[in-house]
């Protein structure tokens, strides 16, 4: 199923499949899934507050992280970074949980591995409290360290042997419970999944909530009660959201006219876009195009 919310991620080398991101409010190096987006990916991801502050939505829950402080989200889970501070940066750590398990089929797999990516555990704040989560943080820092300058040999090895390392100090620390995630949970995280992927893939033609019940078999309350839980506004107010953000990446990348970037992104009428632009933005998308360009000059 072709799915523009699941992220693929695509490694600078396949043969070291590990990538760390960069964020801040406005970019995100090396291109990927930035602030303000939606997603999920079959990666463990950890991320690591450099600077500012933000909160991030894990499964329709808000966790508030301060500089320093980091959060480790499980394999397959619904994550969104919705606030961060104006100066905010933050770097995520994506790597497959194979990593872990040195080779298919291990005990380390069997026993340290797969016990937690596949059981009900969805993300751990690790805010430094405690010993072990001061080294878990320190190794995260030297981490970004190791990304950031210029890859020497063995570096590849260096940061496997980190993560192995930081993953041990978690998993002796936390206890999961042994289940699967409860069934009606994983349903209900796939049902969103495939409701946010069609709007993900329809957002530039009229789109109708019954369609977006019909992409998951739902009727269109369970449909709405099942966005309010999770993402925390109705469908449509998602879909406006959604156009809304790929407008404003029209604006600074291309010197199509308002009116086109309205009906290229699904608005029928150029006064509602500009309107609805207005209420996200607090300014029009003109305002908009002239201050980021402004901005980056």
């Amino acid at each position: 199923m072709a799915n523009p919310l699941h992220e693929t991620i695509l490694y600078p080398d396949d043969s070291f499949p590990y990538i760390m991101y960069t964020h801040t409010l406005h970019t995100s190096i090396p291109e990927g899934r930035g602030f303000n987006d939606l997603h999920w990916h079959e990666e463990l991801q950890i991320t690591l507050v450099t600077k500012g502050k933000l909160i991030i939505q894990v499964n329709g829950i808000d966790h508030e992280l301060e500089t320093g402080q980091a959060i480790l989200i499980n394999k397959g889970v619904l994550h969104v970074t919705t606030q961060l501070t104006h100066e905010g940066q933050y770097v995520s750590f994506n790597f497959p949980e194979k990593l872990l398990s040195f080779y298919t089929d291990s005990a380390m797999e069997k026993n340290y591995v797969l016990p937690f990516t596949n059981s009900s555990f969805v993300s751990l704040v690790i805010k430094g409290d405690k010993e072990w989560e001061k080294q878990v943080l320190d190794i995260l820092w030297q981490m970004r360290k190791k990304f950031n300058i210029k890859k020497s040999w063995g570096w590849e090895y260096e940061v496997s042997i980190q993560t192995v390392q930081l993953w041990f100090v978690l998993i002796s620390n936390i206890s999961v419970s042994p289940e699967e995630a409860p069934n009606h949970v994983k349903r209900q995280q796939e049902r969103l999944q495939l409701m946010l992927s069609f709007i993900h893939l329809n957002y530039s033609f009229p789109v109708t909530l019954q369609e977006i019940a019909d992409a998951a078999h739902l009727s269109i309350s369970e449909c709405t009660r099942c966005f309010k839980k999770t993402v925390h506004m109705t469908p449509y107010e998602y879909l406006i959201k959604y156009r809304i953000k790929k407008s404003s990446e029209l604006l600074i990348s291309t010197d199509d006219t308002v009116t086109e970037i309205a009906g290229s992104v699904g608005f029928n009428h150029v006064n509602h876009f500009i309107q609805s632009f207005k209420k996200h933005h607090k300014r029009t998308p003109k305002d908009f195009r002239k201050h980021r360009t402004e901005h980056n000059h």
